[in-house]
């Protein structure tokens, strides 16, 4: 066990600060950990504990591999610091490995070969995809609400309550069940993140939200497989069949759930089948071989996208079929859908025409792409509605006022401005009247004062430093704000704490910890000592202290305080 933890808290040391940071978090060590070196380190992950934690991490390859002394120096046990330089098991780890094996012989034991899937047939492949066509509609419907309001998650992780109503009301989502398997799809790919207690949009959320479907499903498609645990991926990076999943991780005891839900969202997004036949799609039988993801063969189930609506006079947008997605997006941005399906329904209000314009539509904007995009040109009441909401929207005007630091709210109609005033959903914004002017002014930034404005329904644009209209935005995607903290940066401290302790290198660093161990434990020890003629010399002393170069023991034997320099000390080991 010694030379093991000496050997091991030599490699640590070795290790960069990135490399070692990837090692403490893979085995899950806490950043709080109470390790005052690299000795600390490696005993800590040498204790029986967390040994066999770690090997629950372990895939059937691994567990076979490390049983048999040779798991190689670049795989999952080395990055765990279960090997040595040459890849084989450290004696606490041989011990554990042979104790798992003795408890749970099923999972030291070869797996048969995995049998190929047979081909599906054509209705089997339409059913799946048209699961796929609907799966990213819904993604899209929860990335689209997501990047207005992020969806707040709770400490343990799930979205809140709060938000899944919120999803559920707006039809995004058939069962509240589904949300957290969309987020897992999204994350995979690069769509959303997941930081402290919500869920963002990326930059690259943000795009796939305009692309047609079958790029959206390339995108999930691949990241659904990058994103598929070690042990499911093979050599070609593909993935081994789903039924060989089952299996893969034997000592893990929540893995079977795992694998369940993995290959509940592969079914979700036509990668398998939904009766788990041993059948496979032309699309999905490439992305396991390891080939790039290619809707082509998907393309002839999926429904045709259409780039034409009916605009009726009851103010409502007719969708024959469903929209192209870049379409549907800037509709969505004008209009309120009232319902999803293949033919979707829309409806137009000052409220979302107001909404548009606060985004950065104008009169002359929307018309132009209404009247592209109506079979039926755009009716009289549709049109006068645009015109009276863009005659209307602006009149309140916010913007930062660089002399004075505040932000001024100003209004052509003096009546709004009474009505600002008095309004009680405003008082959290201080607003004040200012002697001879016209404007309210606030110590609340101009975007807080905008939002507040918008949020209690007043018709208002917010200026630049030049003061002309500027459209901003609630909510930056999740790659303007701040990133999740690195493993680097998370074991910052434990790492500087490693580093400033004992050296790992030769005979001095161990020996003095050793020392001081025995101090702290009033231990009785013996300790060899190199004489001044060459000779050496044994001791049995009951350590008690250690300081300015010298142990401090008592010897029982002879019944006196022995005071030895530590430079003459060759080694210590228990009585």
């Amino acid at each position: 066990m010694v030379s093991d933890a000496r050997a091991l808290a030599t490699r640590l040391a070795e290790l960069g600060d990135a490399a070692l940071a990837t090692t403490l978090a893979a085995r899950g060590v806490s950043p709080q950990a109470a390790w005052h070196d690299f000795f600390d380190a490696a005993e800590g992950l040498l204790d029986p504990a967390s040994v066999d934690r770690a090997l629950t991490r372990l895939d059937r390859r691994d567990l076979l591999a490390l049983d048999r002394g040779d798991a190689g120096v670049d795989g999952e046990p080395a990055l765990l610091a279960l090997t040595d330089a040459e890849g084989s098991p450290y004696a606490p780890v041989s011990e554990r490995v042979a104790a798992a094996a003795a408890t749970a012989p099923h999972a030291f034991a070869e797996s048969p070969p995995p049998v190929a899937p047979g081909p599906a047939d054509a209705r089997v492949a339409a059913a799946a995809a048209e699961r796929a066509f609907t799966t990213a509609g819904s993604l899209a419907d929860v990335l689209l609400l997501c990047s207005h309001t992020p969806l707040v998650r709770t400490g343990a992780g799930p979205v809140s309550a709060v938000d899944r109503r919120r999803l559920l009301d707006a039809g995004a989502l058939e069962f509240a069940d589904d949300l957290e398997d969309l987020l897992a799809s999204a994350a995979g790919a690069g769509l959303a993140t997941a930081h402290e207690r919500e869920w963002s949009v990326t930059e690259a959320g943000e795009r796939w939200l305009k692309a047609p479907t079958a790029e959206r499903w390339e995108a999930i498609a691949e990241g659904f497989r990058a994103s598929l645990p070690r042990g499911l991926r093979t050599p070609s990076h593909g993935f081994l069949p789903p039924d060989a999943w089952p299996g893969t991780y034997p000592l893990d005891p929540e893995w079977p759930a795992r694998a369940e839900r993995l290959h509940r969202i592969g079914v979700r997004w036509g990668l398998f089948t939904a009766d788990r036949s041993p059948a496979e799609f032309p699309w999905t039988a490439a992305l396991r071989a390891g080939g790039r993801a290619d809707a082509a063969t998907m393309a002839p189930y999926l429904p045709t996208e259409i780039d034409r609506v009916y605009l009726q006079a009851d103010l409502t947008a007719i969708a024959p079929g469903p929209l192209a997605p870049a379409l549907d997006l800037r509709l969505r941005s004008i209009a309120l859908r009232e319902s999803r399906a293949q033919a979707s329904t829309y409806r137009f209000t000052a409220e979302s025409i107001g909404v548009g314009m606060t985004e950065g539509e104008t009169a002359e904007s929307m018309r132009d792409f209404l009247a592209g995009l109506s079979l039926t040109g755009i009716p009289q009441p549709l049109a006068y509605l645009i015109e009276s909401t863009a005659t209307r929207h602006g009149l309140v005007r916010v913007r930062a006022d660089e002399a004075t630091g505040r932000t001024r709210v100003e209004s052509p109609d003096e009546g709004l401005l009474d009505a600002i005033t008095v309004d009680q959903a405003l008082r959290p914004l201080g607003l004040l009247v200012l002697e001879g002017d016209d404007a309210l002014s606030s110590r609340v930034a101009r975007d807080a004062v905008y939002w507040t404005l918008v949020d209690a329904r007043y018709p208002v644009i917010a200026l630049d430093a030049r003061g002309l209209p500027e459209s901003i935005h609630r909510r930056t995607t999740a790659t303007a704000s701040e990133p999740a903290a690195t493993p680097q940066e998370t074991y910052a401290r434990l790492i500087a704490t490693l580093r400033g302790g004992h050296g790992t290198q030769g005979e001095a660093g161990w020996l003095e910890r050793e020392l001081e161990q025995a101090v702290r434990a009033r231990a009785e020890i013996v300790v060899v000592v190199r004489m001044p003629d060459g000779s050496e010399r044994s001791f049995t002393l009951e350590a008690a202290g250690l300081g300015g170069g010298r142990l401090r023991g008592r010897d029982r034997a002879a019944d006196i305080e022995r005071t030895l320099p530590v430079s003459s000390i060759v080694s210590v080991h228990a009585a």
